[in-house]
């Protein structure tokens, strides 16, 4: 079975299916970049919320938008595609730079939408959210990396090699002009 849906009339069929046979549907959302150990135990919470989890990932313009020039790091189909292998994971569902503001949300109407507490949501937001949904539930964050802290440390790391290897570079030089 396809865990990747593309086309979002597709993902209201599946839905209304599901529903038809009682199935509690969650929805959450979100870029998931270098996939760590936080997201996987986020999206096993939310798992646990209901019957079916619906992830929208964001696509790369969208990150790029969102995070800065330099992310994603990893592309959005091997985003979409890693996800599929956790088993807490029904479906991945594509969004969209250009899609309306809430798009799945309204799409889908979960019956757990599922936010991150590190996500500043304003309350009007939230209250908007909360006309398409039955309920929301607020995760703290499940582990105490992020992407952008290993962005950080791989960058740092690099530029911190690269210093100490010109630095003997240019050692080497200077005495050898001297020499």
């Amino acid at each position: 079975m396809e865990k990747i849906i593309r086309n979002y009339k597709d993902v209201l069929a599946k839905v209304y299916e599901l529903r038809q046979a009682g199935k509690k549907i969650v929805l959450t959302s979100g870029s998931f970049d270098l996939l760590h150990i936080g997201h996987a135990q986020y999206l096993q919470k939310a798992k646990e919320c209901g019957d079916i989890l619906v992830v929208g990932v964001d696509d790369d313009e969208k990150v790029k938008k969102r995070k800065g020039p330099n992310r994603p790091v990893v592309s959005e189909e091997e985003r979409y595609r890693m996800l599929t292998f956790l088993t807490a994971v029904d479906w991945v569902v594509p969004k969209k730079i250009n899609d309306p503001s809430m798009h799945l949300i309204r799409t889908i109407c979960p019956d757990v939408l599922v936010i991150s507490e590190t996500t500043n949501h304003r309350p009007e937001r939230i209250a908007q959210m909360k006309e398409f949904c039955h309920e929301i539930k607020v995760l703290p964050p499940q582990a105490t990396t992020s992407t952008s802290a290993k962005v950080r440390k791989i960058f740092t790391q690099g530029v911190q090699d690269f210093a100490e290897r010109l630095s003997g570079k240019v050692s080497e030089l200077l005495h050898e002009m001297t020499a």
